[in-house]
């Protein structure tokens, strides 16, 4: 009995221990919050500026098309190597953050080897030919996308950390309005400029080093961040057994199997993403001007909406936002077979940026929302590890797809496989913040 007694005292006082650590991160999280949202804000202006430059499906697209002599292969093979790289890193970055107290110090690692990539990407256009150039746009894309990897995870779980969960949907929608009216801005003055008039002798490399730059600025602010130590945090383990954790989790929790799911589908529809201006180029003549101008558009569309979308985010759930990108998302690829004018192309470009950057808002929101914070690594690596393994596969089948039949049979897949993923959310998935169990933030 006396055992028994002292068992469920000690219980006792761990859980009041518990409860008291929990106060203070929350007194602690509520204290910085101000300064935190700041720097959130403003690393997203100037990271998201410059990292968009290089994920837009416009550049990146038309360089590769160039160097490989108009190969639409080549185009898949450069995206599947970003993916690959975003797909074998989550889940080796959750056995590196989940038993650290803070993981600030390791977000400024992992970001300044992602920025590294980019600086890469432009200084090989300067000092290689085009063949080189080429292979080495690959490899930096696959090294990109591995930190890239990375650092969604870490990013994501500090801003779930910092940022309590009612503030992260106008957080995020301000922030990538704000980065899309700046991305758009220099999207379109690296069209206009620098590609049309070739700038220093390559103008995608000039626009990649001035993706670097800003990049480098989002960097420097995220080094403000006051973080507070976690109250609770997981034992170091390697990537072997949390993978073998996955499974359990996933059987524990089937609202959150079926948005891995949803997400593995949506996912396999941006098959259609580098080919959007392959098939404008196709059809119309575009030059770097045009090109500043689609991009301009999209990125426009794909942040500054975002604001919208967040406000649907705080008030509806995320759950809203992912069904409602998608309808756009494919709203906008349908349009595209009937355009048959640059305004009507510069109109779809709105279209899909605006329903593929409220899709990836919703994704990176709505991981955050199922389960304790103790567990949120696992979650956001194997989201983001079986996000980015179908984008290894999507990009080669679409360039495939493009070669043998047509760049419509590209976007007629695209939109199936997203209306798969719209059909399987709406029929299968509970709202996760009626049944939130635990803090996460």
């Amino acid at each position: 009995m006396q055992a028994r007694e002292a068992v469920e005292t000690t219980s006792g006082e761990t859980a009041e221990l518990a409860a008291a650590d929990e106060a203070r991160f929350a007194a602690e999280v509520r204290r910085s919050l101000p300064r935190n949202y700041a720097c959130h804000l403003f690393h997203g202006l100037f990271g998201q500026t410059g990292f968009r430059l290089v994920t837009a499906p416009t550049f990146l697209p038309a360089y590769v098309h160039t160097l490989s002599g108009g190969s639409a292969v080549w185009v898949g093979v450069a995206r599947a190597a970003q993916s690959l790289g975003q797909c074998l890193s989550p889940l080796f970055s959750v056995t590196v953050i989940e038993h650290r107290r803070r993981v600030l110090p390791v977000a400024l690692r992992v970001g300044s080897l992602v920025r590294l990539q980019v600086l890469g990407m432009g200084l090989a256009g300067f000092f290689l030919g085009s063949g080189q150039n080429l292979v080495a746009v690959c490899v930096f894309l696959a090294l990109f996308g591995f930190f890239m990897g990375m650092q969604g995870v870490v990013f994501n779980f500090l801003l779930a950390k910092v940022i309590p969960l009612e503030l992260r949907g106008r957080l995020s929608g301000l922030r990538n309005a704000l980065a899309g009216i700046t991305s758009s801005t220099v999207g379109y003055l690296a069209g206009a400029w620098f590609v049309e008039r070739n700038t220093f002798g390559n103008g995608y490399a000039t626009t990649f080093l001035v993706a670097f730059a800003l990049t480098e600025c989002g960097l420097l602010v995220m080094m403000l961040i006051r973080e507070p130590d976690s109250p609770a945090v997981r034992e170091r383990t390697r990537v072997g057994s949390r993978l073998r954790d996955l499974m359990p989790l996933l059987r524990a929790d089937p609202n959150f199997a079926v948005f891995l799911l949803a997400g593995v589908l949506a996912s396999l529809g941006r098959l259609a993403m580098p080919y959007y201006v392959l098939y404008a180029q196709e059809r119309l003549a575009i030059g770097g001007r045009e090109l500043g101008v689609l991009t301009a558009s999209f990125l426009l569309a794909s942040s500054v909406l975002n604001l919208f979308w967040g406000v649907v985010a705080d008030r509806m759930g995320s759950r809203a936002v992912f069904l409602g990108s998608l309808a756009v998302w494919i709203g906008g690829t349908l349009a595209l077979f009937v355009t048959e004018s640059f305004l009507g192309l510069n109109a779809v470009f709105v279209a899909i940026g605006c329903g593929f950057g409220g899709f990836q808002m919703a994704q990176q929101i709505l991981v955050l929302e199922f389960g304790r914070r103790e567990d949120l690594p696992l979650r956001i690596g194997a989201a983001n590890s079986s996000t980015e393994a179908m984008g290894v596969i999507a990009p080669l089948a679409g360039g495939l797809i493009a070669t043998w039949f047509s760049f419509r049979a590209v976007f007629a897949c695209a939109i199936a496989f997203k209306l798969a993923a719209a059909l399987l959310v709406q029929l299968r998935l509970r709202e996760p913040r009626a049944s939130l169990r635990g803090p996460v933030g």
